[in-house]
């Protein structure tokens, strides 16, 4: 199977659910924005219907209403034009904006809050026809066509319902004065509003888990697409890989180059080796300039033989010091008395070659704690120990 015909069985990471939110994707409901419309229309209605009632009576009466002085000034007329205008913005504005702030709270209830211009932004593909006459029988077009064809055919039967009921009341409203007239024709719209709402508000609740589930099948990513993900958040292993790699490189040939200004290099006798620096008076203590293992071990080791470093065979300190420092550390505190001692040897080593002293005997015992020694049984036991104690607390 191609790469680009994988299924998409994975669903979708946060990263593309973040990526698809500012692109203004996010889950939508059209039925549930009706049914909030409809909501805030009914309870506009029921809420404004007695004022609008007096507006309605008042603009009624003022102009059925016949005045002289319109006719002797035709100006007149205007004025009434404009008070009549601004009485109907009363009645319209805030029906309006309960229609608007209902549209609003449909979109949020549905997606959240989404503030995005990328999907009004004009896109070229858009105008391909053969991927749209491919999108008009894509899943959710086909499901979106269906819920409406159900929603048109439920309201029609349930308008045509109603209105065979108040058929009769309706054809008496000519016979009814002008107030009980108009009291009427709100009640009855105010029926007609609110079996409409029980429709849609039947659909919201089957289109709005429908369209989740929609969304997250439209989001769902394939196995190629989340390791391509993966790559672009972590950065490309083989990339990664070769910065390590000249990293490493470049520390090596750091550490070798500061191998002839070292004081002494403290081995293993061939697995370890550790180069050591002190200078009285910049230095709080001695500090690692170069460590190793393996065949880095013997490079220190012949290099610092090459500048006349003195080399020394101190096994303990050696695996102490690699593996409780890093380069340009300052040793421990636990093994000051181990290198002080090695530091001492070297410098009694050095007058003692030169002729100012007599020369040191063997190398004392070093004042290594058992637990700074990795190959001790002592610190393969206190790790053991600590390593149970980590198990049981994450336990």
């Amino acid at each position: 199977m191609s790469e680009g015909s994988e299924d998409k069985q994975l669903p979708a990471s946060a990263k593309k659910l973040a990526d698809a939110r500012k692109e203004g994707q996010v889950v939508r409901s059209k039925d549930l924005g009706h049914f909030l419309v409809l909501l805030a229309a009914t309870a506009a209605l029921l809420g404004l219907t007695p004022v609008w009632m007096s507006h309605m009576e008042k603009l009624l009466q003022a102009g059925l209403r016949f005045d002289a002085r319109t006719v002797a000034n035709p100006d007149f007329m205007l004025e009434r034009v404009g008070v009549w205008a601004s009485q109907w913005l009363m009645v319209a504005v805030p029906f309006g904006l309960a229609v608007a702030l209902g549209s609003v709270a449909a979109s949020v209830a549905a997606g959240g809050w989404v503030m995005s211009f990328q999907i009004i932004s004009p896109k070229f593909s858009k105008l391909n026809p053969i991927q749209g006459i491919a999108n008009l029988f894509s899943k959710a077009h086909m499901v979106d066509a269906l819920k409406a064809s159900a929603l048109g055919l439920v309201l029609g039967a349930a308008g045509i319902t109603f209105l065979m009921k108040v058929w009769p009341s309706m054809a008496n409203l000519l016979a009814m004065p002008l107030p009980a007239a108009i009291h009427t024709l709100g009640v009855t719209l105010a029926e007609v509003i609110g079996s409409m709402l029980l429709v849609v508000a039947f659909f919201a609740i089957i289109d709005f888990p429908l369209q989740k589930f929609l969304f997250a099948e439209k989001m769902k990513m394939s196995h190629q697409e989340m390791k391509e993900e993966f790559k672009q958040q972590e950065g490309n292993q083989e990339v990664k890989g070769r910065i390590k790699q000249k990293m490493r490189e470049m520390t090596k040939k750091r550490m070798l180059a500061a191998i002839p200004t070292a004081d002494l290099v403290v081995m293993n006798p061939t697995h370890y080796a550790v180069a050591l620096k002190y200078e009285e008076g910049s230095m709080g203590a001695p500090r690692v300039v170069a460590k190793g293992t393996d065949l880095l071990a013997l490079k220190i080791r012949d290099l610092a033989v090459e500048h006349r470093v003195p080399v020394l065979e101190a096994p303990p300190l050696a695996r102490a010091l690699y593996a409780h420092t890093e380069l340009d550390m300052e040793v421990p505190v636990a093994l000051y008395s181990a290198v002080a001692q090695v530091l001492a040897y070297v410098y009694q080593l050095k007058q003692a070659l030169t002729g100012q002293g007599a020369m040191p005997g063997n190398l004392p015992d070093l004042d290594v704690p058992n637990e700074l020694d990795p190959h001790h049984p002592a610190s393969k036991t206190a790790r053991a120990a600590r390593a149970q104690r980590a198990a049981t607390a994450a336990g």
